[in-house]
């Protein structure tokens, strides 16, 4: 544990009892979740930041629509926006990913977002959805679902060990109990990380991995000079778990020349883009490259010196189809109805 770790770790304690208080009190039916008449599958995490969280989430609903479903997204959703999303009317009050998941879902799906999920739900089911899924459902113990995902990344997967704020867990790994399915997320195998699941879990498990859809220009960019996976690039993130992102460009083959880290979903200001510009230019590169999320938080009036890339990522799994009936199969045994 590094020294500012330790100096949080009494914070952590306190954290860590408050969330097993949490936990236990449910368990216990001192609270009482609250039902949705409709298929409820939840996708979360246990450490903060970067899992496959939110193509999972866009994955989920997806395969309901196929099958037939009419779905909902249900989403805390937690400032306004401020960049592209707000200007193309995504949603006025939700955050990066839940403009991301607008944008790559459309009219496809409904949207629930809101700190009471479950009323969100109700409103949805007077509107004839009958398909949720929870983003970021795994805390959000108010809510009863059906089937309960867990991601977990396997390039750090319990955050250190320790709680937040000294470490990156949410919760106690031991609240993988709750967990029906786990998707162990950048690997195809993961024998020490699934020997630590199993103290705790005999949930399925499976694997995915981090496609590259292509590299794309944001805004007004031009592909004219180079195409995009031909340049040179300075990268930069404001997401939970930077490091992936930057292991993503790697195995991707793209020529990074620098890059730079903000907090996790920062708000770009016209100085940022100015400062990265000026940046890019003298480690030699020719344009910017970010993550799609990263692109509802840029400024919309921004002057962009540098053409600005993002990354279009989905999901790919190791056993897709097997996946998804061990879903529909939880659903029919948890609801009493298909999925």
């Amino acid at each position: 544990m590094t020294t500012a770790g330790a100096i949080l770790w009494p914070l952590s304690v306190i954290y860590g009892a408050g969330a097993r208080l949490r936990a236990w009190t449910y368990r216990a039916g001192i609270f009482q979740q609250k039902r949705l008449r409709g298929v409820v599958v939840s996708v979360g995490n246990i450490t903060v930041g970067g899992t496959g969280k939110t193509p999972m989430v866009a994955w989920v609903a997806r395969r309901f629509v196929d099958n037939g479903r009419r779905v909902g997204v249900l989403a805390r959703g937690y400032r306004p926006l401020q960049g592209v999303g707000a200007v193309h009317g995504a949603a006025a009050g939700w955050n990066g990913e839940i403009a991301l998941l607008h944008a790559r879902l459309g009219r496809r799906v409904h949207f629930g977002v809101g700190a009471n999920r479950f009323e969100k739900g109700k409103e949805l089911e007077e509107r004839g959805v009958n398909g949720f899924v929870l983003d970021d459902g795994f805390q959000h113990q108010q809510l009863a679902r059906d089937v309960n995902i867990v991601m977990i990344d396997a390039t750090n997967p319990f955050g250190g060990g320790h709680l937040l704020p000294s470490g990156r867990l949410r919760e106690p790994i031991s609240a993988l109990r709750r967990a029906n399915i786990i998707v162990i997320h950048r690997a195809e195998k993961a024998p020490a990380v699934e020997a630590v699941i199993r103290r705790y879990s005999a949930a399925p498990i499976f694997f995915s991995q981090t496609k590259l859809l292509g590299v794309e220009p944001f805004g007004d960019a031009e592909i004219t000079v180079a195409p995009a996976r031909r340049r040179k690039f300075f990268a930069f993130c404001g997401i939970g778990n930077p490091s992936s992102f930057l292991a993503d460009l790697k195995r991707w083959d793209i020529s990074v020349l620098g890059h730079r880290i903000f907090r996790d979903h920062h708000r770009y200001s016209p100085n940022d883009i100015a400062s990265l510009s000026r940046e890019a230019v003298a480690a030699g590169a020719d344009a910017l490259l970010c993550t799609e999320k990263d692109t509802y938080d840029l400024p919309s009036t921004a002057a962009m010196p540098v053409p600005i890339f993002f990354c279009k990522i989905a999901l790919q799994f190791n056993d897709e189809e097997g996946l998804w009936r061990t879903i529909q199969e939880l659903a029919e045994k948890n609801k009493g109805g298909g999925a």
